[in-house]
């Protein structure tokens, strides 16, 4: 391992509950194309691809989003050291030490840049530049943290209050750190110009943070040793122990340790920041018309006015609104003030109160061999759309309470059923009785489509028995 080299590690295990209904559970907003053509994860690994600089990231994430992160990585052409698998969502305190814990078993002592994988920097020099000025610091034993100079008195941020500059140029003492502020306090943060929004980016040296995270926070440190020390690999990931992380705090980072720590620096930077934490912050990061809006998507704005328009499938209008969000998917409609964008977290939490399905998933799911939708469904019954990408199968299988009808509409299949082997072309079709082991390969050069219609007692996904499966889910 080049120890002059920085390790970047990216943390993707937020779920992004402000942005529905764009953002669901198991398509959360680092997964998104939200402010370019590249979803946010993308973005970030690209801003550390630099083999001069930036050694090989490791990604920490959410189980649920292993396939989907893997393959848009291999998308963008990033390869990663690894990604690590939390078993569970134990906050940023753990993830950060088993991505510790995992480089020093790699090499002496890596410097570690551990980044939000959801976040917005337009500025990537300042950026590059702050990381180097943070470089000494963290070498000499602090932690590092990134202050992001203020524009505004911004209520919906963390604050960072700097204190003196320290040996290296550019770096500063941390004096406190602040929770989110009203109007007023934000305010007054602004007109002293010592404050700073917290942009949860960090530097220090793995070994430095261990040491301070077993000082303040020892559970957490014990635990993520135990998950470590029997952690799998497994395909292009790392499986931490699922029974020890469970016994793991729950924990920020900054509460964990920073807040707690005198070796705390925090480095200023003016690097167009933004946490992408809302629709109000989307709508500033976007281009506008001459009326102010936001718009993407079908939509017809009339007599509207600084409002964020989306539409991901249907047609949107509007007529005589302003400072309005609306987005569209094909499954929900959010109408919210702009002002009010902080509470669709509380729309999510009334869904899943509810034992509803929105706010954990779009009607596309997204599988490690393609996707499927569901069209329609009744009593009995379910029609789905299936895609299933160049070269890919899905696992030799058996269902105990449904049959299935599959016809080909576009592509070529394989299919194995029972004990035979088949192909079908466009406008073939075939049947798969209750109970039968069968499997779906797409051996051709473009997507294969199939319609899919499900029919029995009981039509939950998890009615699955694997027997064999290329992405290690049997």
């Amino acid at each position: 391992m080049d120890q002059n080299l920085i390790h970047p590690v990216i943390l993707s295990g937020g779920v992004g509950s402000r942005l529905w209904p764009l953002s669901r559970a198991l398509y959360p907003k680092q997964l998104l194309p939200l402010v370019s053509d590249r979803t946010m994860i993308q973005e970030t690994a690209r801003r550390v691809a630099a083999p001069e600089r930036f050694a090989r990231p490791v990604v920490v994430a959410n189980e649920e989003h292993r396939f989907i992160i893997a393959e848009q990585l291999r998308e963008a052409a990033i390869v990663v050291e690894t990604i690590l698998l939390e078993p569970v969502g134990r906050n940023t305190a753990p993830a950060v030490a088993l991505a510790a814990l995992f480089l020093l078993d790699r090499g002496q002592d890596p410097l570690m840049l551990v980044m939000p994988s959801d976040h917005v920097i337009r500025d990537n020099s300042a950026f590059c530049a702050a990381v180097d000025r943070a470089r000494e610091a963290a070498r000499s034993g602090m932690l590092v943290t990134f202050g992001v100079t203020p524009d505004r008195p911004e209520t919906g941020y963390g604050y960072i209050e700097r204190g003196a500059e320290l040996a290296v140029d550019g770096v500063h003492d941390v004096s406190a750190f602040v929770e989110k502020p009203n109007a007023e306090t934000a305010a007054r943060y602004l007109e002293t110009g010592r404050f700073l929004w917290n942009a949860g980016i960090f530097m220090f040296s793995a070994r430095t943070y261990l040491d301070v995270l077993g000082r303040h926070a020892p559970e957490i440190l014990d635990a993520c040793k135990a998950a470590m020390a029997d952690c799998v690999a497994d395909l292009d990931f790392h499986r931490p122990d699922r029974e020890a992380f469970m016994a793991c705090p729950s924990e920020s980072i900054d509460y964990a340790v920073m807040e707690k720590t005198d070796r705390a620096a925090v480095v200023p930077v003016d690097m167009g920041w933004s946490d992408v934490g809302s629709w109000a912050a989307l709508w500033e990061l976007a281009d506008k018309d001459p009326s102010g809006n936001a718009i993407k998507g079908d939509v017809i704005a009339l007599d509207t006015h600084d409002s964020l328009v989306r539409s991901e499938g249907p047609a949107v209008a509007t007529v005589g609104v302003d400072n309005l969000v609306v987005v569209a998917t094909d499954d929900a409609v959010l109408v919210a003030n702009k002002d009010k964008v902080q509470n669709v977290k509380q729309v999510v939490d009334a869904f899943a109160r509810s034992n509803r399905s929105e706010h954990m998933s779009h009607t596309v799911v997204y599988r490690p061999w393609g996707s499927y939708q569901t069209a329609d469904a009744g009593e009995r019954f379910q029609v789905k759309r299936l895609v299933v990408k160049p070269g890919e199968q899905l696992s030799l299988q058996k269902h105990l309470h449904r049959a299935e009808h599959w016809v080909v509409v576009k592509g070529t299949a394989k299919v194995t059923r029972g004990d035979e082997t088949f192909i079908l072309h466009e406008n073939e079709s075939t049947y798969i009785p209750i109970g039968e082991v069968h499997r779906l390969e797409n051996p051709g050069k473009i997507p294969l489509y199939i319609v899919e219609v499900q029919s029995g007692a009981y039509l939950g996904e998890d009615d699955i028995v694997r027997f064999d499966d290329t992405y290690g889910r049997s």
